[in-house]
């Protein structure tokens, strides 16, 4: 692993594309990948094979029709049992502490969980992790991301839902990734909701629509259309849901303020873009309202980054490595190619359009030339 000031690295620009034959190669090749989840993919298998992990096989679908192939973002079973999808042995202790101590009527998939290095299950407890084993180092982070609302962090649950399947919620088992309980800089008790996203194209499985979710939507008044079908789309109706149990739990005093929040890499378009329109659907914050749940979309990278601002520096050196470092991947597709091999170019800077028609505006003579089209 590179061990990297995580303060000086620029993430690229967009996510690499990569060619087909390096997938098949590396054996992580699916025909239905997006362009992020397939170089996510590739960067697993990576660091897979960094760490010495086995990799091993993925099962689709069931019984007599299921498909089984070896697939290198999968660890063998044997490296599953042993935790190794996991940044360390006492995040691996933490994942089998909450499953035994789990909230009754959790849906946690522990195949997915243990075997899949490509899932946001570990990741939600290879970043998570380290801050429930030292809550100093998710006040630093959290009150670094969001001072307005975070003074300390007391204390994180996983797979939290403070009314699964009660009437007065939704009437189901709708559950956040992580909850974290924090006093806000006025001294308040507040709660994070925080739902995680890492490959996820936005695009389902959805959960069946209930009549109460209707009610809710009207009820919880944060929506400009309550009734908007845009909210119970594919993208969508997984964030409603968890931002009204989160204003529900504010209304019914569970807790006094909270917010809602996504993490999810910043290269991943399709989820950001899912955060975006969601946000358009929400109303305003009304001024003196203390009680609305605030919604914010973070990059996975400014969390990783705030953690290395910490006294986690190695953790989150080893969080890059795994999630972040595509500009690995980029690298590994250019070396295919002999000619590219001493090639140094920025992956991470792009030119703001104001600088670009600011230089064609000096340069008249240059702005058809090779060196322009790229901003275009």
């Amino acid at each position: 692993m590179r061990t990297t000031n995580l303060a000086d690295i620029t993430p690229i620009a967009r996510v690499p594309l990569i060619p087909e034959h390096i997938v098949r190669r590396h054996n992580v090749h699916f025909e239905i990948d997006t362009r992020f989840r397939r170089a996510a993919r590739l960067l697993q298998y990576l660091w897979l094979t960094d760490q010495g992990i086995p990799t091993g096989i993925h099962v689709q679908g069931m019984g007599e029709d299921a498909i089984t192939m070896d697939i290198g973002s999968c660890l063998s079973a044997e490296a599953a049992e042993a935790g190794k999808n996991f940044l360390s042995p006492a995040i691996h202790g933490l994942v089998r502490h909450e499953l035994i101590m789990r909230e009754e009527g959790a849906m946690i998939d522990e195949d997915r969980l243990f075997r899949n290095a490509l899932s946001s299950m570990p990741l939600v407890f290879n970043l998570f992790g380290p801050m429930v084993v030292d809550l100093r180092v998710a006040t630093a982070v959290f009150r670094a991301l969001l001072p307005d609302f975070v003074n300390t962090v007391e204390g994180i649950r996983f797979e939290h839902s403070p009314g699964r399947h009660e009437e007065r919620f939704l009437s189901d088992g709708t559950a956040v990734d992580v909850a974290m309980s924090v006093l806000t800089p006025d001294g308040q008790e507040a709660t994070i909701f925080v739902e995680v996203k890492y490959s996820e194209d936005m695009t389902g499985p959805a959960a069946r629509l209930r009549p109460r979710y209707d009610e809710a939507s009207r009820q919880v008044g944060l929506f400009k259309d309550p009734d908007s079908q845009l909210l119970r789309s594919l993208a969508l109706e997984q964030l409603w849901r968890e931002h009204m149990i989160a204003q529900l739990a504010v209304n019914h005093g569970i807790t006094s303020r909270a917010m809602f929040i996504t993490i999810a890499p910043r290269l991943n378009r399709r989820a950001n873009a899912a955060f975006r329109v969601y946000q358009s659907e929400l109303m305003d914050a009304e001024e003196g309202r203390n009680d609305q749940v605030g919604f914010r979309s973070l990059d996975l990278e400014a969390v990783i980054k705030a953690m290395g601002q910490s006294n986690a520096t190695e953790m989150a050196n080893k969080l890059w490595a795994r999630y972040c470092d595509f500009e690995r991947v980029y690298r590994l597709a250019l070396n295919e190619f002999p000619d590219t091999a001493s090639l140094s170019v920025d992956t991470g800077k792009l030119i703001p359009a104001a600088k670009v028609s600011a230089s064609r505006q000096r340069h008249p003579s240059k702005a058809s030339g090779p060196s322009s089209s790229t901003n275009r």
